[in-house]
């Protein structure tokens, strides 16, 4: 099985990013959307971050267009926004897809290691959330109604 922190990604700039850089930390990991009913679940993930920053934890979300197109913009646009709108200081990556033949590997790895309901692996929408130890598993799938402050006392136990 592979560690969630063995992977690469891309920034929004497009560089590299090695997961390592992760390693040892408790990890959130999430797609999201700017146009989406549960865009302002941005809010709770911020709050997350900052209660648990200090003790080893991080938030990383995955901008995706791939629901109802509520993802449009450019990586200077959804930055622009999550810092305008929400005052992210969490790391927000370079627009990916989550499902099919073009699915990024990080995903691929995220739902292999926590299929959803009935053992179904694709994502099912925006905010799709997965909460990774600090060994790089993933121990955790949250469906997009879940919201970020109800993960909080999981992410304490693995803090």
């Amino acid at each position: 099985m592979t560690r969630i922190t063995d992977l690469h990604v891309s920034a929004a700039d497009g560089s590299d990013v090695d997961l390592a850089a992760y390693a040892g930390s408790v990890l959130l990991i999430v797609n999201t959307a700017s146009k989406c009913g549960f865009t302002p679940q941005y809010e709770g993930l911020e709050a997350l971050h900052r209660t648990y920053e200090a003790r080893g934890f991080e938030v990383l979300v995955f901008p995706c267009n791939q629901f109802g197109a509520q993802e449009p913009g450019d990586a200077a646009e959804i930055a622009s926004f999550c810092s305008l709108t929400y005052d992210v200081t969490f790391p927000v990556f370079a627009k990916i897809e989550v499902n099919g033949d073009g699915a990024d590997p990080l995903f691929r790895a995220l739902k292999d290691q926590a299929p959803g309901l009935l053992g179904s692996k694709a994502i099912k929408w925006n905010f799709t959330k997965f909460l990774v130890d600090r060994a790089g598993k993933v121990v955790a799938r949250y469906a997009p109604t879940t919201k970020p402050e109800d993960i909080a006392a999981d992410i304490e136990r693995l803090l």
